[in-house]
């Protein structure tokens, strides 16, 4: 069956609040490096409230072909017995990523310093997003690689026998660069440094010291040095994995959007790495509370608690981006219904995710009765003043999850509804997303 023939039209309708709690599915960051580090670790990794969507499933399955014994508990729960750091055995088959970036980026580093063949593919989607920016420094470790023009899936990967430690200077920051080197590093003799201009996401050095890896971070003039030293024994621990600060997003920003909304969000990922967006919706005047501030797993997590409200526009600096890169769509919905003008700049990293996000939402935005401007590396958005926006368009999705989620919440704040044209990726990164609204209260469906 081709993907033509099970496209999902989604159709959000004008929804007056939202109301209630709702437990958002595992961060996706976390549920890939804990089936990864379960693989490279020393005995039984035991995982608490993993993301089943299918990108995480896609890591779970590549875990599986190079050795590790990796079994489903039920409920997010999961087993996986790993194979230790320089252990992995050679996949059979090729190795299916997906639709999943990350999955495929931080693999690459994993087998770059295996002397193993492999060869990794994706969807269609996935297929035409760039992997040189992570097979270059790889590349100065002593892996080779064969692929499409520009490094693009199906890629061959040819780990090296004698890896070599590297200090690289990332030329855009990125969490998914990072942690493919710094994996790569785990089976390399001496320390691997990675150079990055702005702090990103920090999971993989959490979570690598939590097993007992020795990582050390260092902000310097030239940004901050993350050095860590090979070849370490990883002892498995369990995983608790935190609800998916991108993906409350979304119920989060619907809540804030609507007047009288009044939702609660538990056990919420709030690594400051990773808080942009909320820290944006604050200064946008929403009601954001975070609750019963605590540590699981050496990730910080609370409650959040959203109340709606009137929006105002902010300009948001560039230096944020790396804590919110995944939000921006959502913030750009929120935008839409503010008081005033809204600016995004540093969003060039946007045009290369799985789709280009940055024309989508301009798009999509303007096909709905909001006006934008649209730059090389920024986005304006001119707010509605609170009022709904027209809505009534169909919303092209280009097999993205968050472009999809994005809109559909922008039609519970519109006059006409808007429809995307294709929700059936939605799954990719948020199961069960369309029941959770409905049961805070919106008005969601198929078309």
């Amino acid at each position: 069956m081709s993907h033509a023939d099970r496209k999902m039209p989604l159709t959000a309708r004008p929804t007056e609040a939202l109301a209630g709690e709702a437990r958002v599915p595992g961060d996706k960051s976390q549920s890939h490096r804990a089936l990864m580090l379960g693989l490279l670790a020393v005995g039984e990794t035991r995982i608490e409230g993993l993301l089943e969507g299918d990108d995480v499933l896609r890591t779970a399955a590549a875990c599986r072909a190079l050795g590790a014994e990796v079994e489903n508990l039920g409920e997010g729960r999961w087993r996986v017995f790993g194979r230790g750091i320089g252990g992995l055995t050679e996949p059979a088959d090729v190795l299916d990523m997906g639709n999943s970036g990350t999955a495929a980026r931080l693999l690459l580093g994993i087998l770059a310093s295996h002397p193993l063949y492999a060869v990794l593919t994706g969807d269609a989607s996935l297929r035409k997003r760039p992997m040189g920016r992570v097979s270059e420094p790889l590349q100065l470790m002593g892996a080779r690689f064969h692929g499409r023009q520009g490094g693009r899936l199906p890629l061959t990967v040819l780990g090296s026998s004698r890896p070599l430690p590297i200090t690289y200077r990332l030329p855009v920051a990125s969490a998914q660069v990072k942690s493919a080197i710094l994996l790569a590093g785990l089976n390399t003799a001496g320390e691997t440094t990675v150079i990055e201009p702005e702090p990103t996401r920090d999971h993989s050095e959490r979570m690598l010291r939590y097993l007992g890896a020795e990582i050390a971070v260092a902000d310097r003039e030239d940004g901050r040095h993350v050095t860590l030293t090979g070849q370490p024994e990883l002892t498995a621990r369990p995983f608790s994995v935190t609800a998916d600060p991108s993906s409350a997003a979304f119920p989060a920003v619907a809540a804030a959007l609507l007047q009288g909304s009044g939702v609660r969000l538990p056990s919420v990922g709030t690594n400051p790495l990773r808080t942009g967006l909320y820290q944006t919706l604050a200064e946008m005047g929403a009601g954001i509370a975070y609750e019963n501030p605590r540590e699981v797993g050496g990730e910080p997590v609370a409650d959040l608690a959203i109340t709606g409200g009137p929006l105002r526009g902010v300009t948001v600096p560039p230096e944020r981006a790396p804590s919110m890169i995944d939000e921006y769509p959502i913030l750009a919905v929120a935008a839409a219904l503010a008081d005033g003008t809204t600016v995004m700049q540093g969003l060039a990293e946007l045009r290369v995710k799985e789709s280009d996000r940055l024309a989508a939402v301009a798009r999509g935005l303007e096909a709905n009765g909001v006006r934008v401007e649209e730059g090389p590396d920024s986005l304006v958005v001119h707010g509605s003043g609170g009022r709904r926006v027209p809505g009534g368009a169909v919303v092209q999705t280009h097999m993205d999850h968050r472009i999809a989620m994005a809109f559909l919440v922008l039609g519970l704040a519109s006059e006409q509804g808007v429809t995307v044209d294709d929700g059936a990726f939605i799954d990719t990164s948020f199961p069960g997303f369309v029941p959770l609204m409905q049961g805070l209260g919106a008005k969601v469906g198929p078309a």
